[in-house]
């Protein structure tokens, strides 16, 4: 009797493993087609937290007049963002504030406009990256950021994790951060304190609950 090829019997034995244990054809459902199942985790746990000035800067990220007038929710974050911008400067806490590409530092919304000597970057989402920002903060001494402004997902998240990975502890109130609708925030909250990037680095907070002494 002739034998078959090696190609054609590899097929045959492996076509009889799986008859045998019970393969299914049919494809894994990917995360798309079990989007409508999904069930959000339970929210991360908000952190009373005490900074020392001296060694904590305020990023202010893209609140530019155009995103105030566009996003109901950046509009509500305003007061507290100006309550924190306030509470940092009476204790000479080291400000700086981010653009998005195209925008200039007139395009900043004026509750919350940067004084003369304040810092001004421009970047895409990472306002890290091609900036001053690293260095201007090492140079300050500076270890702990408090990161708030638009969008959640954009600036925020990627600003966060730019900062976790240069070493400094992230603070990110989560009423100072605003998307379009409530799932980028949620999302972007989830991230920071999963992601390997973000989590040992980062704590969530709410504006009120940040003490400057």
């Amino acid at each position: 009797m002739k034998s078959l090829p090696i190609r054609t019997s590899i097929l045959l034995v492996l076509l009889m493993f799986l008859t045998t244990t019970g393969f299914s054809a049919e494809p894994t459902k990917t995360v798309i087609d079990e989007w409508s199942s999904i069930t959000a985790p339970p929210p991360p746990e908000l952190k009373v937290i005490t900074v020392n000035p001296q060694t904590t800067a305020l990023l202010i990220l893209d609140i530019q007049t155009r995103m105030v007038e566009q996003r109901p929710r950046c509009a509500e974050s305003v007061p507290k963002i100006k309550d924190m911008l306030d509470r940092a400067r009476a204790k000479n806490m080291l400000v700086a504030y981010s653009l998005t590409s195209a925008a200039v530092p007139a395009d900043i919304a004026a509750a919350v406009a940067p004084l003369p000597n304040e810092l001004i970057v421009k970047s895409s989402v990472d306002k890290f990256y091609n900036t001053d920002l690293d260095f201007t903060l090492k140079a300050r001494d500076i270890k702990t950021v408090i990161i708030v402004g638009t969008v959640a997902h954009g600036a925020v998240l990627n600003t966060a994790t730019g900062a976790s990975v240069r070493g400094y502890q992230v603070i990110v109130p989560v009423d100072g951060m605003s998307a379009d609708t409530l799932y980028p925030e949620q999302y972007t909250a989830w991230h920071l304190m999963n992601s390997p990037g973000t989590r040992n680095r980062t704590m969530l907070t709410k504006i009120d609950m940040i003490t400057i002494e």
